[in-house]
């Protein structure tokens, strides 16, 4: 599936920061802790078509660009972000028709390419596999039917597990402890800047995709130890390693 000459667009970004004491965290680890919104689900864009039209239902818009910059944020942060001014009940409304907008739109919902590839190889691989996601579990249930691929999955996080979803590291820090590895021995797979930053302040090394929409420069930024197009390269250097 792989194969060791990879274009330059295929290649981690080159202003990455070196592999970690242990070598290249992306091959080294023993537990993989995976966002799956815009990482191994194609969903931020029908998350931004939702955010969009909550919002026009209660009278107010957003720009789609706002939005998606905001996509993987805890949702009350992200309300902050794109309507700073509404009250309390404003913003109910708005969670509610986000949700079930986001419902509707979910027989959209597809894997990313080399999604469930990434998950048999890690499994095959002897590692700890999570999936690292503050979701509802509603949507978590949606998007581990989509992946049909629990026999490769160790442990799964929901919006239940967390107080306070990414950037901060509550997502994360639940993940290392069901993988029950520490993290300094965990590398996590995301597609937002606040999956990097969220995993740096877990004490985790991060690798970002550029499935989410969001571009390497702002990924490497952000602190990504290495950025790829998405988890099918991923496969492919994992596939290409000893």
């Amino acid at each position: 599936m792989g194969s060791a000459s990879q274009t330059p667009s295929q290649l981690p970004s080159q202003t990455s920061s070196p592999a970690s004491e242990h070598g290249d965290p992306l091959l080294t680890a023993d537990a993989y802790l995976l966002d799956v919104d815009g990482t191994l689900v194609d969903s931020n864009y029908l998350h931004v078509l939702a955010w969009q039209r909550a919002l026009r239902d209660v009278g107010t818009d957003a720009p789609a660009a706002s939005i998606h910059a905001a996509i993987g944020l805890d949702s009350d942060k992200l309300l902050d972000r794109i309507v700073p001014d509404a009250d309390d009940d404003l913003r109910e409304r708005i969670l509610s028709g986000h949700s079930a907008h986001y419902g509707d739109l979910s027989d959209e919902l597809r894997l990313l390419p080399g999604a469930r590839d990434l998950l048999r190889v890690l499994h095959e691989r002897g590692v700890r596999v999570v999936l690292a996601t503050s979701a509802p579990q509603e949507e978590v249930d949606r998007q581990l039917a989509v992946l049909d691929a629990e026999q490769w999955i160790d442990a799964v996080t929901t919006a239940e597990d967390v107080q306070t979803a990414k950037p901060e590291p509550d997502v994360f820090d639940v993940a290392i402890e069901r993988a029950g590895v520490p993290a300094a021995r965990c590398v996590a797979i995301g597609d937002a800047r606040w999956d990097v930053i969220a995993a740096a302040k877990a004490g985790v090394a991060a690798v970002a995709v550029e499935t989410g929409g969001t571009d390497r420069l702002v990924l490497t930024e952000a602190g990504a130890v290495s950025v790829y197009p998405g988890v099918q390269e991923i496969v492919d250097a994992l596939q290409s390693s000893p």
